[in-house]
């Protein structure tokens, strides 16, 4: 019984979250604006206080939505089949079959293989290893499967807290190396498709973000690495073949890394084969449950399909359409439009800052639909270049360290019993501002020149 006046008690705050922020909205929007922002408030809220369960609050929009007059019916389910969402589903089918096959331990071990076997050199492989596949597997797959491994390698309290970060930061940073490494990039690239904006290439995606990537590892790496013994560790490798599984999942994920390459244009030499990306991806997930792959089967208890966090996607693709259906966006942005008037780097600052900060406290997925229509609406208004602001709050909604409510991988440190809080703030808020000021760089005077 204690548990259900709990979740009646969660509830009843985000009841109360919500309604408080439609009455102050009041003051500034129309009724039916007011009741958007009240609503998210009330989203927003049991997202975070897990008043219910993920995937039933992200279908909440369904309901609330039309019951509000804000969209009817059709128009907030249209967006629960975002193309977008059929991406992320075909890159988790492939996560899926990595983990099934273990696949993962084999990378990891050729990544060790590469660093030393000091506390120094676990940490930049744990880091790296992270970051990479999560460039290719969703972040919270990523973190899972090589957190269990990271806690065994050492008995030491401090290293387990370093070791357990590494693997948290090296996924949020390396999520955002290509579009399906974490929502909000797949957010920002269905935002565009629907707005008639020329979407980013999967190649272009990584050529831009490559450099802040890979400085940030370093920086991750060597800010973890500050007070730790040069400590002897034997790391376990098992040293073993691929098998037979192994190599189909990596022959069909190199084959799938192959066609992005060949369907990038590279014009004026080359125009790219013209294919969708979305269904090469799905596609390649597919193949799995096939003849001569079968590694998965539908029915498979290892074959757990995340359609909550697919809803997920559809309610943030739900919001954004709430913002400009319902003219919010326009309106929030004629009072942000001040803002413009700075010098670029400052306003891409205030952007990142406003994101980075904002995303220790909310769902950065619900955060980055919040705020893409908002952002779209000043640069339009103010004639600045809507691709590249919305790129960088992109980017900053995964480059939130602080606090473990900020990413699924900060939360999944937590729960690994080896970070405190305060252990937890204490070096995210040093990542949050050297992430805040090198992307502000990185946009500036690199970004600039390709969006």
């Amino acid at each position: 019984m204690s548990k259900d006046k709990e979740q009646f008690r969660k509830i009843a705050v985000a009841i109360l979250i919500g309604f408080s922020c439609f009455a102050l909205s009041l003051t500034i929007f129309n009724a039916t604006q007011a009741s958007v922002l009240g609503l998210i408030a009330f989203m927003v809220t049991l997202w975070t206080n897990e008043g219910l369960p993920l995937g039933v609050v992200s279908l909440l929009p369904i309901v609330l939505f039309p019951s509000f007059s804000i969209l009817d019916t059709t128009q907030t389910a249209l967006n629960y089949a975002n193309p977008i969402i059929f991406l992320f589903f075909g890159g988790f089918l492939l996560a899926i079959a990595v983990e099934k096959t273990e696949l993962h331990r084999w990378v990891t071990d050729k990544m060790f293989a590469i660093f030393p076997s000091t506390p120094k050199g676990i940490i930049f492989s744990l880091t790296i290893t992270s970051g990479v596949l999560s460039s290719l597997l969703s972040n919270t797959t990523t973190t899972l499967l090589l957190m269990s491994i990271a806690l065994f390698i050492t008995e030491d309290t401090r290293l387990k807290m370093r070791f357990a970060l590494s693997i948290a930061y090296g996924a949020s940073v390396g999520g955002i190396l290509t579009p399906i490494g974490t929502p909000p990039n797949l957010i920002l690239l269905g935002f565009m498709q629907k707005s008639d904006m020329e979407v980013i290439s999967f190649l272009q995606w990584m050529v831009m973000v490559a450099p802040l990537v890979l400085v940030m590892f370093f920086v991750v790496a060597s800010l973890l690495s500050i007070g730790v013994k040069n400590i002897a560790i034997t790391v376990d490798s098992q040293k073993k073949a691929l098998n037979i599984e192994q190599k189909k999942v990596l022959f069909l994920i190199g084959g799938v890394v192959l066609l992005l390459l060949l369907n990038a244009s590279f014009k004026p030499y080359w125009s790219g084969l013209g294919l969708n990306e979305n269904g090469m991806l799905l596609l390649a997930g597919l193949l799995l449950f096939a003849p001569p792959f079968k590694i998965l089967e539908w029915m498979d208890d290892k074959a757990k399909i995340p359609f909550r966090i697919m809803f997920l996607f559809g309610a943030g693709f739900s919001i954004a359409t709430a913002f400009s259906a319902t003219g919010l966006a326009e309106e929030v942005a004629s009072y942000l439009i001040a803002v413009t008037q700075l010098h670029p780097i400052l306003i891409i600052l205030s952007v990142a800052a406003l994101i980075v900060f904002t995303t220790e406290i909310t769902s950065n997925t619900a955060l980055i639909s919040v705020m893409l229509p908002v952002i779209y609406a000043v640069s339009q208004q103010s004639g600045l270049n809507a691709s590249l602001f919305m790129m960088v709050a992109a980017v900053c909604a995964s480059y939130a360290f602080m606090l473990p409510i900020a990413t699924p991988p900060n939360a999944i440190a937590m729960s690994s019993g080896a970070v405190s809080v305060k252990d937890m703030a204490r070096y995210g808020i040093i990542l949050n501002l050297v992430g805040i000021f090198l992307i502000a760089i990185i946009a500036e005077f690199f970004w600039k020149g390709v969006l």
